[in-house]
Protein backbone atom coordinates (compact mmCIF):
# COMPACT_ATOMS: atom_id res chain seq x y z
CA UNK A 1 0.00 0.00 0.00
CA UNK A 2 1.01 3.56 -0.63
CA UNK A 3 1.23 5.84 2.42
CA UNK A 4 -0.41 8.68 0.47
CA UNK A 5 -3.48 6.51 -0.21
CA UNK A 6 -3.65 5.55 3.47
CA UNK A 7 -3.40 9.20 4.52
CA UNK A 8 -6.16 10.16 2.09
CA UNK A 9 -8.41 7.34 3.30
CA UNK A 10 -7.78 8.25 6.94
CA UNK A 11 -8.55 11.88 6.11
CA UNK A 12 -11.88 10.87 4.56
CA UNK A 13 -12.82 8.82 7.63
CA UNK A 14 -11.82 11.69 9.90
CA UNK A 15 -13.85 14.15 7.80
CA UNK A 16 -17.00 12.08 8.34
CA UNK A 17 -16.16 11.86 12.06
CA UNK A 18 -15.74 15.64 12.10
CA UNK A 19 -19.18 16.10 10.56
CA UNK A 20 -20.68 14.01 13.35
CA UNK A 21 -18.67 15.94 15.92
CA UNK A 22 -19.92 19.24 14.54
CA UNK A 23 -23.51 18.04 14.72
CA UNK A 24 -23.00 16.89 18.32
CA UNK A 25 -21.40 20.20 19.31
CA UNK A 26 -24.28 22.14 17.78
CA UNK A 27 -26.76 19.96 19.67
CA UNK A 28 -24.90 20.49 22.95
CA UNK A 29 -24.62 24.25 22.57
CA UNK A 30 -28.27 24.44 21.46
CA UNK A 31 -29.30 23.04 24.83
CA UNK A 32 -29.24 19.24 24.62
CA UNK A 33 -27.45 17.63 27.56
CA UNK A 34 -25.81 15.04 25.32
CA UNK A 35 -26.11 13.76 21.75
CA UNK A 36 -27.99 10.60 20.76
CA UNK A 37 -25.95 7.49 21.58
CA UNK A 38 -25.97 6.26 17.96
CA UNK A 39 -24.40 9.53 16.82
CA UNK A 40 -21.75 9.52 19.56
CA UNK A 41 -20.83 5.88 18.86
CA UNK A 42 -20.71 6.44 15.09
CA UNK A 43 -18.50 9.48 15.59
CA UNK A 44 -16.15 7.52 17.83
CA UNK A 45 -16.02 4.55 15.47
CA UNK A 46 -15.17 6.70 12.45
CA UNK A 47 -12.58 8.71 14.37
CA UNK A 48 -10.97 5.58 15.83
CA UNK A 49 -10.87 3.97 12.38
CA UNK A 50 -9.18 7.01 10.87
CA UNK A 51 -6.72 7.27 13.73
CA UNK A 52 -5.87 3.57 13.54
CA UNK A 53 -5.23 3.90 9.81
CA UNK A 54 -3.01 6.92 10.43
CA UNK A 55 -0.98 5.04 13.01
CA UNK A 56 -0.61 2.08 10.68
CA UNK A 57 0.51 4.35 7.84
CA UNK A 58 3.01 6.09 10.07
CA UNK A 59 4.58 3.02 11.63
CA UNK A 60 4.47 0.70 8.62
CA UNK A 61 5.18 3.06 5.74
CA UNK A 62 6.21 6.39 7.22
CA UNK A 63 4.54 9.74 6.86
CA UNK A 64 5.51 13.42 6.95
CA UNK A 65 6.37 15.08 10.26
CA UNK A 66 3.32 17.34 10.07
CA UNK A 67 1.09 14.26 9.79
CA UNK A 68 2.76 12.80 12.91
CA UNK A 69 2.08 16.00 14.83
CA UNK A 70 -1.54 15.93 13.65
CA UNK A 71 -1.80 12.29 14.68
CA UNK A 72 -0.50 13.14 18.13
CA UNK A 73 -3.15 15.84 18.50
CA UNK A 74 -5.79 13.39 17.33
CA UNK A 75 -4.64 10.89 19.97
CA UNK A 76 -5.14 13.60 22.61
CA UNK A 77 -8.57 14.38 21.13
CA UNK A 78 -9.43 10.67 21.25
CA UNK A 79 -8.50 10.53 24.92
CA UNK A 80 -10.75 13.53 25.55
CA UNK A 81 -13.59 11.93 23.60
CA UNK A 82 -13.20 8.69 25.55
CA UNK A 83 -13.31 10.69 28.78
CA UNK A 84 -16.47 12.52 27.65
CA UNK A 85 -18.11 9.24 26.76
CA UNK A 86 -17.21 7.28 29.89
CA UNK A 87 -17.45 10.02 32.51
CA UNK A 88 -20.52 11.85 31.22
CA UNK A 89 -22.40 10.41 28.24
CA UNK A 90 -22.50 6.84 29.54
CA UNK A 91 -23.75 8.09 32.92
CA UNK A 92 -26.36 10.28 31.20
CA UNK A 93 -24.83 13.47 32.56
CA UNK A 94 -24.64 16.75 30.62
CA UNK A 95 -21.41 17.02 28.65
CA UNK A 96 -19.24 19.86 30.03
CA UNK A 97 -18.98 22.52 27.36
CA UNK A 98 -15.32 23.45 28.06
CA UNK A 99 -14.21 19.84 27.52
CA UNK A 100 -16.32 19.63 24.35
CA UNK A 101 -14.56 22.76 23.05
CA UNK A 102 -11.05 21.52 23.88
CA UNK A 103 -11.82 18.11 22.35
CA UNK A 104 -13.06 19.79 19.18
CA UNK A 105 -10.11 22.20 18.91
CA UNK A 106 -7.58 19.38 19.30
CA UNK A 107 -9.41 17.30 16.71
CA UNK A 108 -9.77 20.14 14.19
CA UNK A 109 -6.12 21.13 14.53
CA UNK A 110 -4.95 17.53 14.21
CA UNK A 111 -7.22 16.95 11.23
CA UNK A 112 -5.96 20.11 9.50
CA UNK A 113 -2.33 19.03 9.90
CA UNK A 114 -3.06 15.55 8.56
CA UNK A 115 -5.12 17.00 5.71
CA UNK A 116 -2.32 19.36 4.70
CA UNK A 117 0.09 16.41 4.71
CA UNK A 118 -2.01 14.16 2.48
Amino acid sequence: MDSKLLLETATALLAFAALGGLIMAVLRFAGADRPPSWLAMGHGLLAASGLTLLLYAGFALGMPRMAWIGTGLLVLAALGGTFLNLAYHDKRLPLPKPIVVVHGLLAVTGFALVFMSS
